[in-house]
């Protein structure tokens, strides 16, 4: 309690500073430099929050001194000192009404703002995807996904970095159950890395991380259409094209799938075969061969196939 009181007291002095007196200016930029001492004081004592509140305070200082970078320096450093005593609180298991988690979001917020104000949308990227992560850790994979959106939105000058950030997009929509929203994620990501990927003269196919993307993206579609088994009247024309790639009656060994190997091709086929002949066995078998060539998201999403093909649910689960 003491060092809570002496903390309030060096606070109440410093803001004590900034107010106006007759024909004197407040010192402005001295504030700031000891509202950030305070805050590294504070900091070293573990006092998480504390030291938040008083990075705020310098954030408003460098807002007034028109400081942009300081001021988004000390926004960003709030958030993460309000996000780390949130994490704090959770470990712990202590009560509370998410207070820091929200101040968090709200540093973030503004942060992100100021430096779009700078035409800095790199860094502003960088902190959405601080955030999203943040929230998927802390298992709100349905709130983490609008920080990934707004990330990719502002990465479309660097096409490899906003098809990650949309890869977590989908990676949230899997987590919250959302097989036909993570669907749609993936077919953006594979028609984006064909119209701003890198391609050699005369190939059709990206190369490269774009080719890399493509084919992570190819196998996850086959998945997910396993598992939402959309009737033939739904069925997307760009969905319908894919499964075509994988009918036995349409298969041609020349124009096979070139950005996958081809023993994952073979087997990719294999089980949309398993899945309309709907052979239970057969695809338990192809979930082993499988396994070593998948990610772990992949082998869930072929765990979660399976398991529809056992106990149907309509839920894939």
């Amino acid at each position: 309690m003491a060092a809570e009181g002496d903390f309030l007291a060096r606070y109440r002095a410093v803001s004590n500073k900034l107010k106006k007196r007759f024909l004197r200016k407040p010192n402005v930029a001295e504030a700031s430099e000891q509202f950030g001492q305070l805050a590294k004081e504070l900091k070293q004592q573990d006092c998480l929050q504390y030291a938040a509140f008083c990075n705020l305070a310098m954030a408003r200082c460098e807002q007034t001194l028109f400081n942009a970078p300081g001021e988004a320096l000390a926004l960003t450093d709030a958030a993460r000192l309000f996000l780390s005593s949130e994490k704090e609180n959770r470990a712990l298991q202590a009560p509370g009404f998410d207070e820091h988690l929200q101040a968090a979001l709200n540093c973030y917020s503004f942060a992100i703002k100021v430096h779009i104000e700078m035409n800095q949308p790199v860094m502003a990227a960088s902190l959405c995807l601080e955030l999203g992560n943040a929230l998927k850790e802390m298992n709100r994979p349905g709130e983490a996904i609008v920080h990934f959106q707004r990330a990719a939105e502002l990465q479309t000058q660097t096409p490899i970095e906003a098809l990650l950030s949309m890869g977590e997009i989908a990676t949230c929509k899997i987590l919250t159950r959302d097989y036909d929203g993570a669907l749609s994620v993936f077919t953006e990501m594979q028609l984006m890395c064909q119209e701003r990927g890198l391609q050699l003269p005369g190939i059709n196919t990206p190369v490269g991380a774009f080719l890399d993307i493509v084919a992570k993206c190819e196998i996850s579609r086959v998945l997910l259409l396993m598992l939402l088994e959309p009737p033939p009247q739904k069925l997307l024309p760009e969905h319908a094209q894919t499964l075509e790639r994988y009918a036995w009656e349409s298969f041609d060994p020349h124009s096979q799938v070139t950005f996958l190997p081809e023993n994952v091709f073979l087997l990719l086929q294999s089980v949309v075969m398993a899945c309309q002949e709907k052979d239970t066995e057969s695809l338990k078998s192809l979930q082993t061969e499988l396994w070593p060539f998948l990610t772990a998201e992949q082998n869930h999403l072929l765990h979660l196939v399976v398991q529809e093909r056992i106990t149907p649910s309509g839920q894939g689960i």
